[in-house]
């Protein structure tokens, strides 16, 4: 996951074809009318951090609507939720103002990996590894 600091970040400052979704944007509708379509990174906001609807969206967007692009944390994003948001499709995000980039870094050495499917890995760690049976 790619952590950026918050006074690094300036919205559209690189030039992807990015789309900023507010947290009760209909996804089904969005997609029905092709609007993700040549879009290259997605944002999804939190407006504060007990909000987690952005982790929703961010599931439904890899598994039903296909998104393969980037999908960017925005708003009062905190260490603690990081590893949650990369399990649940997100691959980037812009910390809160006062958050350590090095210590959000530390986060990920913390947890290699986890039983549990995700939105990346839908298959669970002892379907991953293991060969299949000989007919």
């Amino acid at each position: 996951m790619k952590i950026i600091a918050s006074g690094a970040y300036q919205t559209g400052a690189d030039g992807q074809n990015a789309l900023k979704l507010a947290n009760d944007a209909d996804l089904a509708a969005l997609a029905a009318e092709g609007a993700f379509e040549g879009v290259e990174r997605i944002e999804l906001d939190f407006p504060k951090f007990t909000d987690g609807r952005a982790f929703s969206q961010a599931v439904l967007l890899r598994r039903r609507f296909g998104f393969a692009g980037d999908i960017r944390a925005t708003g009062d994003v905190l260490i603690d939720q990081l590893v949650q948001m990369h399990r649940s499709g997100f691959t980037s995000a812009v910390l809160a103002p006062g958050v350590d980039a090095a210590a959000a870094e530390r986060q990920f050495a913390r947890y290699s990996a986890f039983y549990q499917g995700d939105a990346l890995q839908p298959r669970p760690l002892f379907a991953r590894d293991a060969a299949p049976e000989a007919a």
